[in-house]
């Protein structure tokens, strides 16, 4: 399930937001969503309001996710080194 928006298309934040307390990574008591110490808003809306001010959270937390769920995945630089190092056709 997600999150259509008008003049957004999919929402990219709402399905964060969503996968990131299914995975613990997020909590949320009540209606209030936190990461760690930190308040990211009272309803879904207002999170995805905060995450969207904040791209640098935003990737935290994808990176998180992404640890829990592809625990094997090469990470950023890592991933580029190997790629370039990829022989292209003989």
């Amino acid at each position: 399930e997600f999150d259509i928006m008008f003049n957004e298309g999919i929402s990219v934040t709402g399905d964060l937001i969503d996968m990131a307390v299914e995975d613990k990574v997020c909590e949320k008591s009540g209606s209030w969503y936190s990461y760690g110490e930190i308040r990211l808003g009272q309803g879904r809306e207002r999170a995805k309001e905060f995450l969207a001010e904040n791209p640098e959270l935003f990737d935290e937390i994808r990176e998180k996710i992404l640890d829990k769920r592809l625990p094997n995945r090469k990470k950023g630089e890592e991933a580029e080194a190997e790629q370039e190092l990829e022989p292209v056709g003989s």
